[in-house]
């Protein structure tokens, strides 16, 4: 992972918020929602989704380089955010698409918001209770050994799992920070909101529920009873992905995602 920061990146103002940002490409508008890190400005699937939509993918305030504003510190400080930031782009309608716990945040926004929503993504996303209340239905992360979360994370994590020891100081403090913020965020009740499943079948746009097959945080199980809440879903598994395939596979991520767009 390189230190710097392409030109592409950018800062908007939500209100008083600001929120380090990436924008790239054209075409429909796609705000993106990261998962438990701030996504990589790098990472192939963004310059490949760049290459047919027009990606705003903001860091959430305490992720990246992005400030977390004093008592700002609840799924619905974020969830509020992002509706203002929704009122803010010039467009009337958008595609939200959430990656793990950004998908979390993406799944309220469409209940809350559906009539912004053009379509919705959701991919190996948190945010709903499928089980009973002994059994988890997401790895904690917390409490998890970092090995056994890494070979979890990943279909081939001797490939994908980040290298810390090649990180620069900087690096690791930003992802120290983002796991302290996703902690924050995400800690009680763990990953969900216990309502949200209720309201699940109000959400009106297409969807697209998407998987990685050897996910081991969520498993794919929890994504397809995920998708069946809402109302003419898709679900779609990617082979050898596990909780990112947007990392893994991003050529066979990307042409779910064109695909659906188109259609």
């Amino acid at each position: 992972m390189k230190d710097t920061e392409p030109s592409s990146a950018e800062w908007l103002s939500v209100g008083n918020i600001q929120l380090e940002a990436i924008r790239r490409g054209h075409g429909q508008p796609v705000l993106l929602l990261h998962g438990m890190q701030h996504i990589d400005p790098y990472a192939p699937f963004l310059d490949l989704l760049s290459r047919r939509l027009e990606i705003i993918a903001p860091s959430h305030p305490g992720f990246g380089h992005s400030p977390r504003p004093a008592e700002f510190d609840t799924i619905y400080d974020l969830v509020h955010l992002y509706l203002a930031l929704l009122d803010s782009l010039p467009y009337e309608k958008v595609t939200v698409m959430g990656c793990s716990f950004g998908g979390w945040l993406a799944a309220e926004l469409a209940v809350a918001c559906r009539h912004r929503l053009d379509h919705l993504i959701l991919v190996d996303a948190f945010g709903i209770k499928i089980s009973d209340r002994e059994t988890p239905d997401i790895l904690d992360v917390f409490n998890t050994s970092p090995h056994e979360v890494q070979r979890r994370t990943w279909h081939a994590p001797e490939t994908w799992a980040p290298d810390f020891n090649a990180m620069s100081d900087e690096a690791l403090v930003v992802r120290a920070q983002n796991w302290e913020s996703l902690c924050l965020y995400g800690w009680h009740p763990y990953m969900h909101n216990p309502q949200l499943r209720r309201w699940l079948p109000s959400i009106t746009c297409p969807t697209l529920v998407l998987w990685g097959a050897s996910d081991r945080i969520v498993y794919p199980s929890y994504g397809r009873t995920y998708s069946e809440f809402i109302p003419q879903a898709r679900f779609a598994l990617i082979a050898d992905a596990g909780h990112h395939p947007e990392i893994e596979q991003p050529e066979v991520f990307v042409d779910h995602v064109v695909r659906f767009l188109e259609h």
